[in-house]
């Protein structure tokens, strides 16, 4: 991720959405927003997510059909989900949703103080991944180019152990 990535909020009722944008806002995160499962989809594979905040029941795609969709994807399989509902607990959604891998399942409506606070680690967890991977795959270039010969028929240089020689057996 280049630049900074965004919280993309998915819920079909415009009310919901505008109630989470303003309990996100003072963490000064670039938020986005979508109403439907598909208009999730796209945004996501278009890029630039961080974290997906998503409605478990919506006309269409529902929230776990993205979820599911997504988990089969390298570039989105670790894109942090919390899934929101507001049809009170259910241990058949429960168990579907944890098994996908999502990070959070919240009651609506949702206690912004909490919904905040659990962002905010999401999130920032997600970048420090994300800063790993990337600093992963440069290490990886960086020892395939040192391990290529420059030149055919170039070779490496022999590496010494330097622990210097190994201390004699003892013959008495």
């Amino acid at each position: 991720m280049g630049s900074e990535a965004k919280i993309l909020i998915v819920d079909d009722h415009e009310d919901t959405l505008y109630a989470l944008e303003s309990a996100l806002a003072p963490l000064g995160h670039d938020l986005c927003r979508a109403t439907s499962g598909d208009e999730a989809l796209k945004q996501v594979l278009r890029g630039q997510i961080g974290l997906l905040l998503l409605d478990v029941r919506m006309p269409g795609v529902s929230g776990l059909d993205v979820v599911r969709y997504l988990r089969r994807l390298e570039q989105t399989q670790h894109i942090p989900v919390v899934l929101l509902t507001g049809y009170g607990p259910d241990h058949e959604l429960t168990s579907a949703a944890f098994g996908l891998g999502v990070a959070d399942l919240l009651m609506k409506p949702v206690d912004p103080w909490a919904l905040r606070t659990k962002v905010r680690y999401l999130y920032d967890a997600h970048r420090r991944h994300q800063a790993l991977e990337r600093e992963v795959r440069e290490l990886r270039a960086l020892t395939e180019s040192r391990a290529r010969p420059e030149e055919p028929g170039a070779r490496l240089p022999v590496q010494r152990d330097r622990r210097g020689p190994a201390p004699a057996q003892d013959r008495t």
